[in-house]
């Protein structure tokens, strides 16, 4: 077994006050995912895991990529029928995370995950590349298959059945939007003593600040 003990990184790029923070945690998201962008050293800053509970009971999580936010909350898109549209069908309390480590960062979001309009899961299709909609009615996300070859071989059907054809989305495919209702940022910093800033929603929809120990 590896020992893994002196693995060690002392975290010290930036800070989280209190006095430079928003009344608002999508304001602070806003800012916070294009400074990681801009500083660069993510592949993919729009990456967050997706924890859900299972139908077995058992809370599950898998990375899937923000398509957009606002102040509504966070979209992302997949397929209802897979193991994770299933488990928000029973249980739509979910957790979503992004961790970037170039400025050291983390943010926690719990929300409440609500299918999004069929307008908008259609305008999102619409503007995808031909092979991934193709992708999207061929995978019958979470199932089991027999083999890679069952996957591309009724791929290669579709891409004659659609050839030069407008290709519909599919009704189990879409996307979901996640309101939050507590949002926490992690700033790394020295000794372990890290920052970490608490936004809860409030009844009458303001939002408490809280410091929370590192």
């Amino acid at each position: 077994m590896k020992d893994l003990g002196d693995y060690r990184k002392s975290y010290k790029k930036n800070e989280l006050l209190e006095k430079n923070i928003p009344e608002d945690p999508i304001n602070l998201f806003n800012r916070w995912f294009h400074e990681t962008e801009d500083f660069g050293g993510v592949d993919e800053v729009n990456a967050m895991t997706v924890a859900t509970i299972g139908l077995d009971g058992f809370p599950k999580s898998r990375v899937v990529l923000l398509k957009k936010f606002n102040e509504e909350g966070f979209i992302f898109y997949t397929n209802y029928n897979s193991e994770k549209g299933k488990a928000i069908d029973i249980n739509p309390n979910i957790c979503l995370s992004f961790f970037w480590s170039s400025l050291e960062r983390q943010v926690i979001i719990k929300g409440v995950a609500e299918k999004t309009s069929n307008t908008i899961s259609d305008n999102y299709f619409d503007s995808r590349p031909d092979g991934s909609k193709l992708g999207a009615i061929v995978s019958h996300q979470s199932q089991v298959i027999p083999s890679r070859d069952f996957l591309e071989q009724n791929l290669k059907q579709l891409e004659k059945e659609f050839e030069g054809k407008e290709i519909p989305r599919p009704k189990h495919w879409g996307g979901y939007l996640v309101r939050p209702l507590e949002v926490e940022f992690w700033q790394g910093r020295p000794n372990r003593l890290h920052d970490r800033i608490r936004y809860q929603l409030q009844d009458d929809y303001t939002w408490k600040i809280e410091r929370l120990s590192s």
